[in-house]
């Protein structure tokens, strides 16, 4: 764990930064073609939760410096370890079953642009080294394994009961169809009720890895 408070702040504001800079890239801002329907996707709410951390924590740190106050730069750290796993589950997602399918479609989709390799990578790993690198030990309660899981199952709810009462996410480049949920893996339109294996499988992974950072936290870290 690192205490320096100066050390925490410049990593903080400048993932801040990034992270922002990244997310507006993405949603078409900078180029004056910035969409409303790009927030319903769990990528885009996921990096504007690690925008609000990345606040949250470059904002106390600087305070906390200010009033030269004593102990680390760890602040916030079981709401700091619900968001780096759920933002995490944007990285782990995209690049196991959404990227493979995207090398086919480079005329079409840019894998490697900044604003991509930001938001489903970069952003997701800077919030998981703040995590390892400056958060305060022994802080984390049992209960916090399950948050986890509140903020994905919320999104999944909301995303499928707007594409059940009619909303089109897109039309399928592959049928010409209208898609009414967000990622294939919960599309119920065409999977049915394997959706519902996907998803219980990736809240089981990511409860797993929850206890993980728990036994971690409450065992090893010191």
């Amino acid at each position: 764990m690192i205490r320096d408070k100066r050390i925490a702040l410049v990593f903080r504001a400048a993932s801040l930064l990034l992270a922002a800079v990244a997310l507006l890239s993405m949603t078409g801002v900078f180029r004056g073609a910035a969409h409303p329907g790009i927030l319903v996707y769990y990528t885009t709410q996921s990096n504007i939760l690690a925008i609000v951390l990345f606040g949250m924590l470059t904002v106390r740190t600087a305070v906390s410096l200010h009033k030269e106050e004593g102990g680390g730069a760890g602040f916030f750290s079981r709401f700091e370890m619900v968001c780096v796993i759920d933002i995490m589950l944007t990285f782990v997602v995209f690049w196991s079953l959404l990227a493979p399918a995207m090398f086919t479609m480079t005329d079409v989709y840019n894998l490697w642009s900044f604003d991509n390799l930001a938001v489903h990578g970069i952003t997701p790993l800077l919030c998981l080294l703040d995590y390892v690198m400056f958060s305060q030990p022994r802080h984390l309660k049992y209960r916090d394994v399950f948050y986890v899981a509140v903020f994905p199952l919320v999104y999944v709810a909301a995303t499928s009961l707007a594409g059940i009462l009619g909303y089109v996410y897109r039309i399928s480049a592959v049928d010409g169809l209208p898609e009414r949920f967000p990622y294939f893996f919960y599309d119920f339109d065409r999977l049915g009720a394997v959706s519902l294996l996907y998803i219980g499988a990736m809240v089981a992974f990511f409860l797993v890895v929850a206890h993980g950072f728990y036994f971690v936290d409450t065992r090893i870290r010191k």
